[in-house]
């Protein structure tokens, strides 16, 4: 192998991520199931490609040296001294000459590699493809379509996936044999503002590295183990190196076994054992977990959304403008010009075989990322109101029920007297009666308790206030669109500002662009939610306001923009340097500004004093002139809006200008005003007792009033508008203005509600001690944006939930404003969602006030049914992926066409989707990552449908057991009767419910056993043993697992049609990807 190519081959392996063997886990696992053939593919395959294109070439080469042998054995080898005139002398010299001024063969192959080599290396950057379109050497090319302002940024045509709550910070539980465990937690600690000469470029990238502890910091250590509850710590930055050629993640996994080894013996069974299946390349488990944090955070930011048309067309361009060189091509030359072809031909065609599989290892991760992913586990919160009391004593008799509530609402404090029960443990069914606000949550109980808890409550969709979803935005947004595209009246948001505090993970100077790819497609997906009248409000600081302006210019358009709002949120300053930071901002888009709706805030009993300090015949009011001032103040801009008032001090009486005057002080036809012709009526008014009052400044310039001359003359004559004298002299017009509880929105805000510290991580702390979040939103500035945006049963929501203060927001607002209903959808992806987002949830719905995480009142509860869950990961997606070996014989009978089309998606297809497992549908079990241990769960497979197909719960029921007895009376052989068997086969289970068309819809689902025929047999006993009357509940469609012949039991008088549940998951669950 030449150098060249060998180098081309080293790259090849990198770009395939065969380089990266020791990898288990993501797409590194993957592709080292076929690791063997891609590798034979790359350094056989490829080259064989490039010979035969390339052989045609060498073929004529040969023909002129085969030629030239026989001239010079038919004229003899001293030819040069024979004259040109001789034709097979002149043959001979011209053939020489093509001979000489040929290209050799292995120097054509090298220049092939080579060129191969540059192109895919300009692209190619630790696992992503960066679309940077190459114009010339340091020179770029964007798409641009005449737009007025382009918006470009280098990730545009790539999905950001680097969402995943493992990435900043990895933990994972170590066992040894013995059963001994211990927790390691890698920490990364947030790294300073890279200063000027130390910022990331392409030759200087960050890395990771142990952290260093200082004195400022003494708190943070880079190792610490904690034997109380045996947890081990390591902390990391993430930075740009002093030493650019240290390795260090094998320095970092020398310093952390040394750590072990010398200073926690009880740790060296547990994290240094050898894990490695490579007798000669020993691995410890820490190092292991090591490599798997490092390229987690190193490696693959982002899916390509079409790789395949991208790398195409650059090749195309980089053949054009640098293999070829029109001003070289000597075309008198044939045989420069034929090695010239020779060699764009195997460029392109080696070239496009490398693009085409690349395409399929990138067009298959991105159907893993765009797929709708699996509901992992449902639960739910409700207030005791909403429970039935003969589900009470099971509560009462729940241990770990009651050990939440003690612990969440110190209801254990809880003192009796002569009209409260006082706690006691168990508590009593009169105490519950009392306490009804006290939140049931689902997760302490068993499936059968969830169940029937559930089939209790009808229209529990329409009942529920809240969604809590445990994953990915991205995810969610995708997997919650059958259900809430356009019913959603606002989004509010609060995504990361992407500054020290909140930065993203972004690699290689990539920042901006990166945090724009993460924003763009989240605000597209968004948009789907919103209603015809919805709006977006999206929370932001300086860092990225100019950018993410622009970019919701585009996903919006730029006609929808409604406001920026300056919200003075810190009112100490954040010291930049050169400005203390004081404030934030709300970005406001409608999804369609001309049908967007919007409300008004209602001022408290203070403001309202404040703003209406005056009165009149006992109502409150304020006095506003007339006069325009401000922005188009000038009488130029609404001449017809300029005339004269006349008052008369002695009758105290205040005229309009007649109008048989008004209509001749402009011209429209000449755009002047007649000044001579007005000064004449003044005088005029003047003789009778009048005093003009004209809307002028103080310096004699011509204003305009603010009202047109008929709502003037109805002002004057209803006394809403009046005049009183002013200093110096003559008279003012004034408009009486009577108070008003409601007032239109201003761009600025400020005030002590707004402050982000006292409203915001005080009042957080209050409610969860110790939480993790240094500077959430004020409560009321969110509540504001809430207001502005929704109102009665309108649905609110929030896919950066963080700590939870929009659900917070809501059911305040729902506490204390009458006729509020406001729902909220929260989405979450961080490992707080179960400390923070969901407590603090539970907890305010209980009470409103909180001190030291406990409740200072109890009677402030709301009555709340909200539904939680957890959705399976695009990690998990990958994790669940295996390669089918039984399709490994269409390699040997396709060859390599199968292997760079095809492999993938043939091979993959059993495990994206196991339809063998929709014969147990309430069993389906998958592989689910938690804190980065993997274990085999049950999945929700009821729920995932329900949300597939976008049905609105009206009931369902429980999951029922029968066994089959044969049915002598039924209508064909084989038909059997069910008998109700917590030990039978025969599991049912039915939701009834509305589809987004408007169809009414039935889902049965069952177990189907190996014999198909008795299943169906008892199908239709189940379905005849619980008919719905038709005239009663109509269906329009039903949904069923597995094959069946229930149509055949359709009456005349029914017209629901039968849908195999399979065929309508698998649609919907890949109908993006």
């Amino acid at each position: 192998m030449s150098e060249r190519l060998d180098r081309f081959v080293s790259l090849m392996k990198g770009i395939f991520e065969l380089d990266k063997s020791d990898l288990d886990f993501g797409i590194y696992r993957i592709m080292n199931i076929r690791k063997q053939e891609i590798e034979k593919f790359l350094s056989e395959g490829l080259p064989q490609k490039v010979q035969e294109t390339l052989a045609p070439f060498a073929r004529n080469t040969g023909e002129i040296e085969k030629r030239l042998a026989e001239i010079e054995q038919s004229l003899g080898t001293d030819i040069s001294q024979l004259p040109d005139t001789i034709p097979m002398v002149r043959e001979y010299k011209d053939l020489k000459s093509q001979l000489a001024a040929g290209v050799d063969m292995a120097a054509l192959e090298t220049d092939v590699y080579s060129a191969l080599y540059s192109f895919f290396n300009r692209y190619y950057d630790e696992g992503d493809f960066i679309s940077k379109r190459r114009y010339k050497e340091g020179v770029y090319a964007i798409p641009y379509e005449g737009e007025e302002v382009k918006l470009y940024w280098a990730n545009q045509d790539q999905y950001y996936i680097k969402t995943a709550e493992n990435f900043k910070d990895y933990s994972f539980v170590a066992r040894n044999p013995y059963g001994d465990s211990c927790t390691v937690h890698f920490l990364l600690v947030d790294a300073t503002t890279e200063q000027n000469n130390n910022k990331e470029s392409k030759d200087s990238k960050r890395t990771f590295m142990l952290y260093q502890e200082t004195e400022e910091q003494p708190e943070l250590k880079t190792f610490e183990y904690r034997p109380d509850t045996n947890e081990f710590i390591v902390r990391f930055v993430f930075d740009v190196p002093e030493d650019k050629k240290a390795k260090y993640l094998e320095l970092n996994g020398a310093a952390i076994r040394k750590k072990i080894a010398a200073d926690y013996p009880k740790l060296v069974q547990i994290l240094l054992a050898d894990v490695s299946s490579d007798k000669k390349k020993p691995k410890t488990l820490i190092d292991k977990h090591l490599e798997a944090y490092v390229a987690k955070n190193t490696f693959d930011y982002f899916i390509h959304k079409d790789l395949k048309g991208f790398l195409y067309r650059e090749l195309d361009f980089y053949i054009k403008s640098e293999i070829i060189h029109l001003d070289d091509l000597d075309t008198t030359n044939e045989q420069r010009v034929e090695t010239y072809l020779a060699k764009v031909k195997a460029v392109k065609r080696v070239g496009h075989i490398i693009i085409d599989f690349l395409a399929q290892i990138e067009d298959f991760q991105k159907k893993l990322w765009l797929k709708k992913k699996f509901v992992v586990e449902t639960n739910w919160c409700m207030t005791l109101d909403r429970i039935d009391e003969s589900f009470w004593p099971e509560i009462i008799a729940n241990p770990a029920q009651i050990q939440e509530w003690i612990e969440m609402y110190a209801i254990d404090e809880v003192e009796g007297d002569l009209t409260t029960i006082g706690w006691t443990n168990p508590p009593t069914m009169e105490f519950l009666r009392q306490n009804q606000n006290l939140v049931v949550d689902t997760k302490h109980f068993s499936t059968d308790f969830k169940e029937r808890l559930v089939a209790s409550i009808d229209d529990l969709d329409q009942q529920m206030g809240g969604l809590m979803i445990h994953s990915d935005n991205y995810q969610a947004l995708k997997f919650l669109q059958n259900q809430y595209a356009s019913t959603v009246k606002l989004i509010y948001i609060d995504p990361p500002y992407n500054t020290d505090a909140s930065k993203i993970l972004y690699k290689n100077g990539y920042e901006h662009s990166s945090w724009l790819s993460l924003m763009e497609s989240r605000l597209a997906e968004g948009r789907r939610f919103l209603s015809d009248k919805g709006i977006i409000e999206v929370a932001i600081d300086d860092y990225e306001l100019r950018y993410l302006n622009s970019c919701m210019d585009n996903v919006f358009g730029i006609g929808n923009a409604i406001s920026n709002i300056a919200i003075l949120t810190n009112p100490k300053g954040r010291d930049q340097g050169f400005i203390a930071q004081a404030h934030d901002y709300t970005v406001i888009y409608a999804k369609n500004k001309a049908l967007a709706e919007t409300n008004n805030f209602i001022l408290s009993e203070d403001d309202l004093a404040k703003k209406f300090s005056k009165s009149k015949d006992g109502e409150a009011l304020r006095e506003l002139p007339l006069k325009r001032t401000g922005t188009g103040k000038r009488r130029e801009e609404r001449p017809y809006m300029y005339f004269p008032f006349f008052y008369s001090k002695d009758r105290d009486e205040l005229i309009v200008i007649p109008e048989e005057y008004y209509v001749k002080i402009y011209d429209s036809q000449t755009d002047t005003f007649n000044d001579s012709y007005l000064a004449e009526v003044i005088d005029n008014f003047k003789v009778q007792g009048y005093e003009a009052i004209l809307p002028m400044s103080s310096k004699g310039e011509h204003f305009r009033w603010r009202w047109g001359y008929k709502s003037c003359v109805a002002g004057v004559k209803n006394g809403v508008l009046f005049c009183k004298p002013v200093r110096g002299g003559g008279y003012a017009v004034y408009q009486y203005d009577f108070a008003d509880e409601e007032a239109t929105p201003k761009s600025l805000w400020y005030g002590e509600r707004y402050d982000a510290s006292s409203k915001g991580t005080n009042l957080l702390e209050n409610i969860i001690p110790n939480n993790p979040f240094d500077y959430p939103k004020s409560l009321f500035t969110v509540e504001d944006n809430v207001i502005i945006g929704c109102n009665g049963d309108d649905t609110v929501l929030d896919y950066f939930a963080g700590s939870g203060t929009t659900g917070h927001a809501v059911l305040d607002l729902n506490r204390t404003i009458d006729g509020s209903n406001r729902k909220y959808i929260l989405v979450e992806m961080g490992t707080y969602f179960d400390t923070v987002t969901h407590p603090r949830m539970k907890k305010v719905v209980y009470s409103a006030d909180w001190k030291n995480g406990k409740p200072t009142s109890r009677n402030t509860g709301v009555s709340h049914i909200m539904k939680y869950f957890s959705l399976e990961s695009y990690e998990d997606a990958l994790s669940n992926v295996w390669l089918s070996d039984e399709h490994k014989s269409l390699y040997s009978l396709f060859g390599e066409d199968y292997l760079i089309h095809y492999m993938l998606d043939i091979e993959s297809k059993g495990s994206l989707l196991d339809l063998e497992q929709f014969k147990a549908p309430f069993s389906y079990q998958m592989k689910i990552t938690e804190r980065n241990e993997t274990k085999t769960r049950r999945v929700d497979l009821v729920e995932t449908f329900n949300y597939l197909i976008g049905i609105s719960v009206a009931r369902q029921s429980v999951v029922s057991y029968f066994r089959s007895e044969p049915d002598t009376a039924g209508n064909y052989e084989g038909a059997v009767r069910l008998v109700k068997d917590n030990d039978g086969v025969y599991g049912f289970k039915q939701v009834e419910g509305t589809l987004p068309d408007g169809r009414r819809a039935l889902v049965i689902w069952r177990t189907v056993t190996e014999d198909l025929l008795a299943s169906n047999a008892a199908l239709d006993a189940y379905f005849t043993k619980h008919r719905i009357n038709p005239q009663d509940r109509e269906f329009d469609v039903i949904f069923i697992n597995g094959d069946n012949n229930l149509e055949n039991l359709r009456t005349g008088e029914e017209s629901w049609k039968v849908q195999m549940t399979e065929t309508e998951f698998k649609n919907r669950m890949f109908e993006e990807a």
